[in-house]
């Protein structure tokens, strides 16, 4: 059985405009697939998870992926506990975007896994939070386990 919300996890999803950023967020938390494509500038979404019968309060930051918001993007970055990468199958250079952003956030954060997702067809959206959230748990065990072991 799930307790009360035990801990917040702040998620920023990354990448270029029109990738389906939005719409992998909205499956995500009413499983349903928008129909129409309105450009984000900065949108928050939250859901109460429950992983491993742990339950998590996820924060889901969503952010411009139009290059006229490069400067204010980073902004969302403060206080981020994990990075969705987001691109497009059919757009070489959104994945080459991607990778970019990737390899600056990986020296940050330390990127650990890939996982392809579907939008339109849900397919592995629920596993690519799902994973982000046992992600961040094992890396704050870690770090616990470090503290400990400087500790004794």
């Amino acid at each position: 059985m799930a307790s009360s919300v035990s801990r917040f996890i702040k998620c920023v999803t990354v990448g270029d405009g029109a990738v389906g950023k939005t719409c992998m967020l909205i499956c995500y938390t009413s499983n349903k697939f928008p129909t129409d494509y309105i450009p984000t500038v900065f949108d928050n979404f939250s859901a109460n998870v429950v992983v491993d019968g742990t339950t998590v309060n996820l924060g889901l930051w969503d952010t411009a992926g139009q290059e006229d918001y490069n400067r204010l993007r980073p902004l969302s970055y403060r206080g981020a506990d994990v990075f969705v990468l987001a691109f497009s199958l059919v757009s070489r250079a959104s994945y080459e975007n991607v990778v970019k952003k990737g390899e600056e956030l990986r020296k940050h954060i330390g990127a650990t896994c890939y996982i392809e997702c579907s939008s339109k067809t849900q397919q592995n959206v629920k596993a690519v939070f799902d994973a982000a959230i046992k992600t961040n748990h094992a890396q704050k065990e870690t770090r616990m386990l470090q503290v400990i072991e400087g500790l004794i």
